[in-house]
């Protein structure tokens, strides 16, 4: 299996952190020297292992605030 190169360009935000230690975070990620994108995951706490998580683009991001800001029990 080929090795996954990553580099976190920015966490944005830590979303939850689980009793051993891994954090769900929103990263801006660039994977394998491709352009970065905005990622949803659970990661270790040295950032060396990572559950699955969710890419979005710039725009998937917006259209997906938008679209949890429609929802009433957010306001």
């Amino acid at each position: 299996m080929a090795e996954i190169k990553f580099d976190i360009i920015k966490t944005i935000s830590v979303l939850s952190e689980g009793n051993k230690g891994w954090k769900k975070e929103l990263n801006l990620i660039s994977w394998n020297d491709r352009d970065p994108v905005y990622d949803i995951r659970d990661w270790s706490e040295d950032h060396k292992k990572m559950g699955k998580g969710s890419t979005y683009t710039l725009s998937e991001l917006q259209v997906l605030k938008d679209s949890l800001l429609k929802l009433g029990e957010l306001e």
